[in-house]
C-alpha cells in the first residue's frame, strides 16, 4: 500500500484529504507542521507529500526546498496544497522544487488524478 504524508496544519483539511486518499486506498500519514513532517520521514519514507504552504513555523516553501536538496528525499513528489493561489504562488512552488500546486478548496478528483501522475497503483 502507497503512503502519502500530509502536512497541514488546519484539522478540516487534514479529514477532507485524508479520507479522499484513504478511500482511495492510500494509508496516510498526517503531519501538522514542517518540524512534525521532518520527524515522521525520519520514521519512513512516504511515496508523496501533500503540502500546505501556510503552516506553524517554518513554511511549506521552505520545507519544500529543504525536502528537493537533501538526497534522502528529493526523489519523492511533492504536491502543493494551499489557498495561496496566484500565478506566483504557484511558480514560487515550482522552482523550489513542488511537483504540483493544487488549490484549496481541494477538487477530490483533481487531488487523486494529480496524485495518480505519480504514484501508480
Amino acid at each position: 500500500m502507497n503512503t502519502i504524508l500530509i502536512v497541514e496544519d488546519a484539522l478540516i483539511d487534514i479529514e477532507i484529504i485524508s479520507s479522499c486518499l484513504q478511500q482511495a486506498g492510500f494509508f496516510v500519514v498526517c503531519a501538522r507542521s514542517s518540524e512534525e513532517a521532518q520527524q515522521k520521514l525520519k520514521q519512513q519514507n512516504p511515496d508523496l507529500i501533500v503540502l500546505d504552504v501556510i503552516l506553524p513555523g517554518q513554511s511549506g516553501y521552505e520545507l519544500c526546498r529543504n525536502l528537493k536538496t537533501d538526497p534522502s528525499t528529493s526523489k519523492i513528489p511533492v504536491v502543493m496544497c494551499s489557498t495561496k493561489n496566484t500565478k506566483v504562488d504557484k511558480m514560487w512552488g515550482g522552482m523550489l522544487g513542488a511537483d504540483a500546486y493544487l488549490s484549496k478548496p481541494v477538487n477530490r478528483e483533481e487531488l487523486l488524478r494529480t496524485v495518480h501522475q505519480f504514484i501508480k497503483n
